[in-house]
């Protein structure tokens, strides 16, 4: 069996004579317990972090409720990217893919929680805090956007033909969470649950919807509101939650300019969602039509002239908050 130890040798001197050696002081420190535990943690977060994990003493990981911010992202039509593909071509695409996403999870201090098939879930604030989760897990999103991009490139360049560039959608909330060890006596892994979490992921399957790369909610959104570009896109509830949450499509971040035509959608459409909200759905008909005529794939715009259109034929009750139940998970 082997072991990793820190050895450590020094000289023992004569009291009088500093001259003199009478002997040596070897210390070895045993540290395989140690060293398989950060390696094991290396998997799933930065080096510095599982360092830091260590020295704090919670390396057993048990179980507590903390803040934190969850991100889900999913490989968009995945059945048809790879039906083309040889299995291995299949597994050479998902690890050269994982790579960069899960490298921009680390340098913004979150941890990779698991993959779930081509999807990957990553927390911030765990198993350590993290003063600023949001904020972490919102620059994450934006450099998997453009790792992404990067991936693209070089991929499909090997064979146009072939390979197809991948798509991909990102939902992140921020919440109270429930972090710990969970599972049987047989296997358990360390992981975050909960409503949170739940949102999280529901967030990432409702950008399918709203034709968007990116989802936040207000959670995620409003401790960065200073420093991100974002369109408030909608109010909604999602299945298995009856309280209704403001969701954002994530833009960019405000140290990097987005075009006039991508603010101009975002004046028109806020202006469309405050009409929307006040119940004058002919006005904020025109202004998602002006959403259109500078992005006639606008997905979310469409989707709301066609409530519009559903509410003045069926006017809404007196006591319409605004929100819309998405039905999908």
């Amino acid at each position: 069996e082997q072991h990793s130890v820190n050895l450590s040798i020094s000289t023992i001197v004569d009291a009088n004579d500093s001259t003199t050696v009478s002997g040596a002081l070897v210390v070895m420190d045993d540290i395989s317990d140690e060293k398989r535990l950060k390696t094991t943690m290396s998997r799933y977060m930065s080096e510095d972090l599982a360092e830091q994990l260590i020295k704090s003493g919670e390396a057993k990981l048990g179980g507590k409720r903390i803040p934190a911010s969850v991100l889900f992202s999913d490989i968009r039509s995945y059945t048809t990217i790879t039906e083309t593909l040889t299995a291995e071509e299949v597994v050479e695409m998902l690890n050269r893919y994982f790579e960069p996403m899960v490298d921009a999870v680390f340098r913004h201090k979150g941890t990779l929680d698991k993959y779930i098939g081509d999807a990957i879930m990553a927390v911030f604030g765990s198993p350590l805090p993290l003063d600023n989760h949001e904020w972490m897990a919102v620059q994450t999103a934006i450099e998997m956007r453009h790792r992404l991009a990067e991936f693209n490139e070089a991929w499909v360049a090997e064979d146009p033909d072939k390979y197809k560039p991948i798509r991909i959608g990102i939902g992140i909330n921020s919440d109270e969470v429930i972090s710990g060890n969970i599972g049987s006596s047989k296997r358990m892994e360390f992981t975050a649950i909960g409503d949170g979490v739940n949102l999280g992921s529901r967030l990432e399957g409702a950008s399918k919807q709203y034709g968007t790369d990116i989802i936040i909610s207000e959670n995620t959104y409003l401790p960065c509101a200073d420093k991100v570009w974002a369109r408030e896109l909608d109010y909604i509830k999602v299945k298995g939650k009856d309280q209704p949450v403001k969701v954002y499509e994530l833009v960019g971040l405000r140290e990097d300019p987005i075009p006039d035509e991508q603010k101009r959608i975002i004046d028109h459409y806020h202006k469309a969602r405050h009409y929307y909200l006040d119940r004058n759905f002919p006005l904020a008909m025109a202004e998602f039509g002006q959403v259109l005529s500078i992005d006639k794939d606008n997905k979310a715009a469409s989707l709301h002239l066609q409530r519009c259109q559903h509410w003045l034929q069926n006017p809404p009750t007196d006591d319409w908050d605004g929100s819309w139940t998405l039905t999908d998970k």
